[in-house]
């Protein structure tokens, strides 16, 4: 087990298998010293717990955690890409896409989800660049989907 499993255990979190791809993409690419995510929405073994917009259906604490379940999915497609997370040596950026309520303005602290789980899994190499968008609706009713960048040691 690698130190980032390790942490995520002590968090009472592991890996999911990889999520099925939903149209014609691969979950994570390798380029150069990078690894690029596809977006990641909150499954969890192959299903949507929850579907709405935040603000509306879905509140922002709820919107949160599934931030937290997307940012382990896309670890789990960066490890089927590289194969040990202990190779990870930053997160470099985090984008977090918000299905919101057209009055809603709290993407950041949904997103926040996301980013504090990488931060508690790989510590400072968790640091990392973010962009946390509204947008009107998101594949299958999902509320959040998240995509990271990591900077990876050969």
């Amino acid at each position: 087990m690698s130190a980032v499993e390790a942490k995520l255990a002590e968090l009472g979190l592991s890996l999911p298998e990889v999520a099925a791809p939903l149209a014609s993409y691969v979950p994570a690419v390798c380029s150069g010293s990078y690894v690029f995510t596809s977006g990641q929405l909150p499954l969890v073994e192959g299903k949507l717990g929850v579907t709405g917009k935040v603000g509306a259906e879905v509140t922002p604490e709820e919107a949160k955690e599934l931030a937290r379940t997307c940012a382990l999915n896309a670890l789990a497609a960066v490890k089927s890409a590289i194969g040990d997370l202990d190779k990870v040596v930053r997160v470099v950026k985090v984008v977090g896409f918000v299905a919101s309520a057209p009055d809603f303005t709290g993407q950041p602290g949904v997103v926040n989800g996301a980013s504090e789980l990488l931060g508690q899994a790989l510590g400072e190499a968790g640091v990392h660049a973010r962009s946390a968008v509204g947008v009107a609706v998101l594949p299958l009713d999902a509320p959040v989907e998240v995509e990271i960048q990591v900077e990876v040691a050969d």
